[in-house]
């Protein structure tokens, strides 16, 4: 299955995907005892939205489920929580896929939202700004479960959209491929709504501006069958 999907396996089949930890009387949701790569961040915004229905992937060409996470740079914790992790899959990168060594350029999924695209050089779009930036994915074989603020889950696919706000369950893990040495970000199960916000990207346009304001419905008298006069 190759490398990453391997790992993944061996996370789900040694119960290593991990809970929320019990600390001082109460919940951390950032960290994970068990499993220091995984965490869950505060409340986000999702872009490039491909939760409930996979989409091809351009540079592995399989289908995958994913989303873009904007973390607002005020959340500290999470930004944290992010830093530890990535350095906690780069022990496990040195252990497991880099000869002992870690290499003094390790490819980092964190991008820096008012920067520009390592891709192109161009900046980042407007929502982008005063944000961290994170890619992620899943494969078929383990499909994100998309749940509302009472941890149900969430049928109807209109609600789940770029531009959405809520949290997600986050597993980074070292790779090696094609001569590139970095930390993969792949999401870990749970993705939870928390609020509506403004769509971003293409979205289908209301019944109003195709047809114009609605027209008012005209009484009809039940014996004539014709409209009140």
């Amino acid at each position: 299955m190759g490398d990453i999907a391997d790992y993944h396996v061996n996370q789900l089949t040694s119960g290593k995907w991990g809970t929320p930890y019990q600390t001082k009387g109460r919940i951390n949701h950032m960290t994970n005892q068990t499993n220091p790569t995984r965490i869950v961040t505060g409340e986000v915004r999702f872009s490039f939205v491909n939760l409930l229905k996979p989409r091809v992937d351009n540079n592995s060409g399989q289908e995958k489920y994913s989303a873009q996470i904007l973390i607002p740079k005020s959340d500290v914790a999470t930004k944290q929580a992010i830093d530890n992790a990535v350095n906690a899959a780069k022990e496990k990168g040195k252990q497991d896929k880099w000869n002992g060594v870690i290499p003094p350029s390790v490819q980092n999924p964190l991008k820096d939202g008012d920067g520009v695209r390592p891709s192109d050089g161009m900046p980042y779009g407007e929502e982008c700004k005063g944000h961290w930036i994170l890619s992620t994915s899943t494969n078929i074989d383990y499909p994100p479960k998309v749940v509302n603020l009472q941890a149900q889950p969430i049928m109807d696919a209109t609600e789940v959209y770029s531009g959405m706000y809520g949290r997600i369950a986050l597993n980074f893990a070292p790779y090696s491929a094609n001569g590139n040495k970095g930390i993969g970000c792949y999401i870990s199960t749970n993705v939870q709504k928390t609020r509506d916000g403004d769509a971003l990207g293409g979205s289908a346009p209301a019944a109003e501006s195709d047809f114009g304001a609605p027209v008012p419905s005209q009484a009809i008298d039940p014996i004539t069958g014709q409209p009140i006069q």
